[in-house]
């Protein structure tokens, strides 16, 4: 079988996860091909997005505070590894020289005081760059052969929309087989950065935040594997958060629209991209706990038919969100309304999460992250306010509440229940939107309440016993 594994953060986050992440690779070596995604050091990425912010405020102590972290996170784990001696040179070599390419860069930067998209996505990189050669000279020391390399020596081709960049398949389906197909034939294991691509003019790119998921499925996609394991430290996909409700309970199976519309809706551990490159080619998914290993996870397939008499499968919550309500007698029967307000705020780069119209036609809810809230609603008001729309009303802390199962697909009722159950709490729904699709049911209540709101849906529908039917 080929294999594509991805290794999230906290599995290589110690010189010990390390080791037990090396054990696990070399466990399924013996009968399977392998292909190995690693995602930086927990905390990493942030560091190195606060290393960006520093540069911008030209803070050059800080800056240098930051990267003088980073390097001795990465050094610790390599002096606590107890590798062979000329291991241990030859890795903490290609860890200098990183090093090194890493101040020069920052250095540079702090010169002119300004970080673009395209030099934050070479910074960012980094963290993968850092943690791929350490766990692929683990695996060297326990006699398994295995050869490091960044997403874009892996052949990963994207656009050049940097921060949130999107493969360009056909191209990289060529170069993933051309240069990873010669090195599996060879029982190479190749440790693949992930999260991070190249644009065709030869510039490092990154896929968004949890992209490591997404570079796992793609290079499973280019070359037809047989499965792909997400490797972290949860058991799987939950049909709650079980920081919120104690007793969440794992999914033992879901389909690729179910894990998707959880994906969007707050799940953690699953980019919501990642599931694009295997929809045709019905790759199976696992989600699996590096440090439970008893524990079989979730199985994520084309078409499920796992819990025949659930309704609904998991509730998930999205927090620090607002809500933007926009009005205007005007927008009545004027076609290109909504058009212009999206493409306005899209053109600023704020993502829209969730939108509800009501037939009146005078008035468009959007909820958007709240960290968006400022530059959202300047924009609408300096190009709309006073022409297209008539008022701006902003309700800025509310949490989005998403229901999601196939079984709600026809089945007549769920909606009265799931506001009955709400409503039985005394919280009071701000917003409501449905897809045709029946797949998600989805509101906007105060974030305040969104626990609440969670854990009287997850009673109402009896989540807590899913696995026992």
């Amino acid at each position: 079988m080929l294999t594509v594994m991805k290794f999230g953060g906290n599995t290589v986050a110690t010189a010990e996860r390390v080791s037990n992440t090396a054990s696990i690779i070399r466990s399924y070596s013996n009968n399977n091909k392998l292909i190995v995604v690693v995602s930086a050091i927990k905390g990493i990425t942030d560091e190195l997005i606060s290393i960006c912010d520093s540069i911008k405020r030209k803070d050059e102590h800080l800056t240098n505070t930051i990267l003088s972290n980073i390097i001795n996170k990465h050094k610790d784990i390599i002096n606590n590894l107890r590798l062979q001696e000329s291991n241990r040179e030859e890795l903490s070599s290609v860890i200098d020289a990183l090093t090194n390419e890493l101040s020069s860069v920052i250095k540079g930067l702090l010169l002119i005081k300004e970080v673009t998209p395209r030099s934050m996505d070479y910074i960012l990189s980094f963290g993968e760059r850092f943690i791929a050669p350490i766990l692929c000279y683990a695996l060297r020391d326990i006699g398994v052969k295995a050869e490091y390399m960044s997403g874009k020596d892996a052949g990963i081709v994207t656009d050049s929309t940097y921060g949130n960049a999107k493969p360009l398949m056909d191209t990289t389906r060529l170069r993933i087989r051309h240069r990873l197909e010669p090195m599996l034939d060879n029982g190479i294991i190749p440790i693949v950065t992930g999260f991070i691509g190249v644009d065709q003019y030869d510039n490092i790119t990154t896929l968004g935040r949890g992209g490591s998921d997404y570079t796992a499925t793609i290079i499973a996609s280019c070359l037809d594997a047989d499965e792909i394991i997400l490797w972290s430290d949860v058991d799987g996909l939950m049909t709650a958060d079980p920081k919120i409700v104690k007793n969440a309970q794992v999914l033992r199976e879901v389909s690729y629209s179910e894990a998707m519309e959880m994906a969007l809706f707050g799940a953690k551990y699953l980019h919501p991209r990642a599931l694009e490159p295997v929809l045709d080619k019905g790759i199976p998914i696992r989600i699996r706990n590096a440090f439970n290993l008893e524990e079989q996870g979730t199985l994520i397939v084309k078409n499920s038919n796992a819990y025949p008499n659930k309704i609904v499968k998991a509730v998930t919550a999205i927090k620090n969100m607002a809500l933007i309500d926009v009005r205007g007698t005007s927008m009545i029967g004027s076609p290109g309304t909504a058009g212009k307000i999206f493409s306005m705020l899209g053109n600023d780069g704020i993502n829209i999460v969730m939108i509800s119209q009501g037939p009146s036609e005078s008035s468009i809810s959007m909820v958007v992250r709240k960290s968006d809230l400022d530059k959202a609603v300047n924009t609408l008001e300096l190009n709309l306010l006073g022409k297209v729309i008539k008022s701006i009303n902003v309700t800025d802390d509310v949490a989005i509440i998403a229901v999601v199962g196939s079984g709600m697909r026809g089945t007549k009722g769920v909606a009265a229940r799931v506001f009955n159950a709400v409503a039985g709490q005394g919280i009071n729904v701000i917003m409501i939107a449905q897809g045709s699709s029946e797949l998600n049911l989805a509101f906007v209540v105060e974030h305040a309440y969104a626990d609440d709101a969670v854990k009287a849906l997850h009673d109402e529908f009896e989540l807590h016993n899913i696995n026992n039917n």
